[in-house]
């Protein structure tokens, strides 16, 4: 298997619909009464042909973010033409949209609680358990 570089056509686009996406999401959010929520778009990775761009969102509190997910991937046509609107003057054709939450933060808490002694998975293998298989 062969890491493919992005090139710097797959960056731009993935730059511009990271950009807008933070203002669209952030604008529903506070539309939609959820105040208090912060959504921001960790990154943007578009496919080689241009066609699809998968989105990997933040979601602070933590506790809504698959709730949140949810609306956002039911919503996803309305985001998708928002967006289109948005960069029409930048992109020809608008990417099919994936969401996805970007557990990176959380994942790196993790470690870090593990190497201060708070969660140890040797003292405590129930630890273990709760852990995601990947």
């Amino acid at each position: 298997m062969s890491i493919v570089e992005e090139s710097q056509r797959q960056k731009k686009i993935g730059s511009v619909l990271q950009r807008d996406l933070v203002e669209v999401l952030q604008g529903a959010a506070t539309q939609g009464g959820m105040q208090g929520v912060i959504i921001s778009v960790s990154k943007v990775k578009v496919t080689v042909d241009l066609s699809v761009a998968k989105v990997y969102l933040s979601i602070f509190p933590n506790a809504k973010a698959k709730e949140l997910l949810e609306g956002i991937k039911s919503n996803t046509p309305l985001i998708r033409h928002e967006l289109a609107q948005r960069t029409k003057n930048q992109l020809r054709r608008m990417p099919n949209l994936e969401f996805f939450i970007d557990d990176s933060l959380e994942y790196i808490e993790k470690i870090d609680r593990s190497l201060k002694g708070e969660e140890n998975p040797i003292k405590d293998p129930s630890i273990l358990d709760k852990r995601k298989k990947s």
